[in-house]
């Protein structure tokens, strides 16, 4: 295993590989009490399943990626068969160690695990795409392999909980695997976005009720960043900062700090929805201060708790952490947290039916306003 590395707030990461050789990255609470060793991964694992393929609609423009291999992935296991569990005698995990928190590349990826490899270089894959000019053009059946990097971030080794079950120190450990995350996704060849995200509740399509999220590197810039940079065209490149100045004068903002302010945008979609942005302008995390980490660990686990609390059971949410593209809209893009939920009552979820499915033309059950008292009514009575 490679020498350790020191990050923010006295993190420590940790890097190794598993047995089929993906990479795996513990990073250690600044408190931890784990030793400094980790454990080998001695099982016996297939190959890697081949890198899927992507297709293009002709109709959008849009990339899908074809991975027959997701149809594998575990389903609601019980908790003596957790994949994100440490490792066992009867329980032969992915993860080998015990652990704080942990990073590891996907079994059945959605993008990967074939990389581009840099310019002037042979590309990897069957048929790879060939850069940013080579998707955007358009056709008939069309198809490119799916070169990328999708990775698992476990929040903690308990079997159930979410991001915002976990401690004030656990969040910031989990901010810091973030930021280096993404340093290191967007270092890699081929990828053009990096996109964290927690997908929570089984009514989101949640197959494991493990603490954890996501990484996905993609080969492309990703439809919403794409109309979202013709909008800062149309309206200007100070988009974001005259946002953040419209709506901390309305009345739906939710929870506000010194340096990050959360609220219910003025044509929210769904039922719940709750938008962050930080007060300067940064790119992604890596771009985040030491003092603006520490307080988007007490912010968003305040804002996820009060979103729990709006009913007597835990709500399903897309916590989806929006960066600026790896070379596109860096000064203009910033980065932001829009967390979004269908609960639109205790016993009711909103489903998108034929006016939002069909047309992607939206109707809202619930006035942003009224969404937002409820919400920051709740967000208000949450301690750490």
């Amino acid at each position: 295993m490679p020498e350790p590395q020191i990050l923010g707030a006295g993190v420590v990461k940790r890097s190794a590989h598993l047995a089929d050789g993906r990479e795996i990255i513990y990073y250690d609470d600044p408190d931890t009490s784990l030793p400094a060793d980790r454990a080998v991964d001695e099982r016996t694992l297939d190959p890697r399943p081949a890198t899927a393929t992507m297709r293009q609609d002709v109709l959008t423009g849009d990339w899908i990626s074809v991975a027959a291999a997701r149809q594998n992935r575990a389903f609601l296991p019980p908790a003596e068969l957790d994949p994100l569990a440490p490792q066992t005698s009867t329980n032969p995990s992915e993860v080998p160690s015990s652990y704080d928190v942990v990073v590891f590349e996907n079994r059945s990826p959605s993008f990967g695990p074939a990389l581009r490899q840099a310019t002037g270089s042979a590309p990897v894959g069957e048929n790879p795409p060939t850069g940013l000019d080579d998707l955007a053009a358009q056709g008939f059946h069309r198809s490119r392999t799916s070169v990328g990097r999708c990775e698992v971030v476990s929040f903690s080794p308990e079997h159930s909980g979410s991001f915002g079950t976990q401690s004030v120190t656990r969040a910031r450990t989990v901010i810091e695997a973030w930021a280096d995350r993404t340093a290191a996704l967007s270092a890699l060849p081929g990828l053009e976005q990096v996109f964290p995200f927690e997908n929570r509740g089984e009514a989101i399509g949640v197959t494991l009720q493990h603490p954890h999220g996501q990484i996905y590197g993609y080969p492309y810039v990703t439809p919403r960043t794409t109309r979202l940079l013709a909008q800062i065209n149309e309206i200007g490149p100070d988009l974001f900062a005259r946002i953040l100045d419209t709506e901390r004068e309305a009345s739906r903002v939710v929870l506000s700090g010194e340096h990050w302010t959360a609220f219910v945008p003025f044509a929210a979609r769904w039922p719940i929805e709750v938008h962050m942005l930080p007060h300067r302008h940064v790119a992604d995390f890596t771009e985040l201060n030491g003092a603006e980490r520490d307080e988007l660990a007490r912010v968003y686990l305040r804002l996820l708790r009060g979103i729990d609390a709006l009913y007597d059971t835990p709500t399903p949410y897309i916590a989806a952490w929006h960066q600026a593209p790896v070379h596109a809209g860096r000064d203009t893009v910033r980065l932001n947290l829009q967390i979004t939920s269908p609960r639109r009552a205790a016993d009711r979820l909103k489903f998108l039916a034929g006016s939002e499915a069909a047309m992607g033309a939206w109707i809202a059950d619930v006035a942003p306003e009224a969404a937002a008292e409820r919400i920051r009514a709740a967000v208000e009575g949450i301690r750490l």
